[in-house]
């Protein structure tokens, strides 16, 4: 990994060490809240993901983890897909998209902004998560979405923190976020909503939560959420670990012991938690949004 020099950066760009071995789980980026302090202007480049700010405000984020914009608008059928890269097109080199789409009649501002707020909700929890890796920061930087709404990085911090709460007390472990994902063998249970089986259908053993984001053009952590209430069901899991180990030499002197497999971690004792959230206001209020476009 890239090291951090003792010397000052120059104002261009500047860097943060990563935060995986701090110790705190709960600690976003001390370098984004000394931005918004300076109310600067660029992108700050995380392991998992892009923040845009302009004067200390985040105005988007993206990240792998979860579908950009395009994909949301356009899975939907809020948007065609040649509407969206026209707009690109026209108004990219300008950093005009999103004002083009609403000039031009292919979205109201209000779906826009909603759609917006949501993507970029949904992309700064990703590249908010622990990283091994340092951060950077590059001054001056715009998108090419240009600007829709501004927000806080106060109001992106808490809205992180309130969502790793969330995952935390449906299910506590977090292996179904990254890993491949397979059924855990339980009956699947009659109570399941239509989202839920939807997300349960993309399970086979090959594809992670973000694979079936994306196949299903849906906000990556909407599916972190479906997908932990599987797990704590007991219908999900992560695909267990194969170590391939070498042939055994046959000795005399010792003697072979059988391979021992593993066992998945039982989930009944914690499936009462998949209905005892907190307050999901915020994102009951974005889902149906974006389901109703």
């Amino acid at each position: 990994m890239t090291t951090v020099e003792a010397r000052p950066l120059p104002r261009r760009e500047r860097a943060e060490p990563g935060d995986a071995r701090s110790g705190a789980p709960a600690a976003l980026s001390p370098m984004l809240s000394r931005l918004a302090e300076e109310r600067a202007t660029g992108v700050l480049t995380r392991e998992r993901g892009v923040l845009y700010l302009v004067e200390g405000q985040v105005v988007h984020a993206e990240s792998p983890e979860t579908p950009g914009l395009d994909v949301l608008l356009t899975t939907r059928g809020a948007l065609r897909s040649e509407g969206w890269w026209e707009a690109v097109s026209q108004a990219g080199a300008e950093r005009r998209v999103g004002r083009f789409l609403v000039d031009s009649g292919r979205l109201t501002a209000g779906a826009l902004e909603l759609c917006h707020l949501g993507a970029l909700y949904d992309a700064a929890f990703f590249a908010l998560g622990p990283s091994s890796g340092p951060a950077r920061f590059r001054y001056g930087v715009a998108h090419w979405i240009g600007p829709v709404r501004p927000v806080s990085v106060d109001a992106v911090e808490r809205e992180t923190l309130r969502r790793r709460e969330l995952l935390h007390r449906i299910w506590p472990q977090p292996a179904t976020d990254t890993e491949p994902l397979v059924r855990a063998g339980r009956a699947v249970d009659a109570g399941l909503s239509p989202r839920q089986r939807t997300v349960l259908d993309q399970v086979d053993g090959e594809r992670t939560a973000a694979d079936i984001s994306t196949v299903l053009g849906r906000p990556g952590f909407h599916t972190l959420v479906d997908l932990r209430r599987l797990a704590a069901a007991g219908i999900v899991t992560a695909r267990p670990l194969t170590i391939e180990h070498p042939a055994p030499v046959a000795s005399a002197a010792a003697p072979q012991s059988p391979a021992h497999p593993v066992s998945p971690v039982s989930a009944a004792a914690v499936a009462a938690q998949a209905s005892a959230d907190p307050d999901v206001a915020l994102l009951r209020r974005l889902r149906d949004a974006l389901e109703a476009l």
